[in-house]
């Protein structure tokens, strides 16, 4: 994922939060993806508007912390390689 890059969700792609489960969970057809928390929170910035270092900074600041610029942009080159995010 190229860090210039605007990720978003694919057009059928919908996150939601499960009550029953407790957690976030990405709705595709077909297929449901249960969420971990920090999966939910990149997914959650994903909307096209965004590049993805806007979105790694956005993150250090809502987690107080630094140095998630490999750990984001691998899960968004793996979220799009599994048909997750486009750019």
């Amino acid at each position: 994922m190229d860090p210039e890059g605007a990720p978003r969700l694919v057009p059928k792609g919908r996150l939601r939060f499960d009550k029953v489960r407790g957690g976030d969970m990405l709705l595709l057809p077909e297929r449901v993806v249960e969420l971990n928390t920090s999966s939910a929170a990149i997914l959650r910035l994903c909307d096209g508007t965004r590049t993805a270092a806007e979105i790694i900074t956005e993150l250090e600041a809502d987690f107080n912390t630094s140095g998630l610029s490999e750990d984001v942009l691998g899960f968004l080159r793996d979220a799009h390689r599994r048909g997750w995010v486009t750019t």
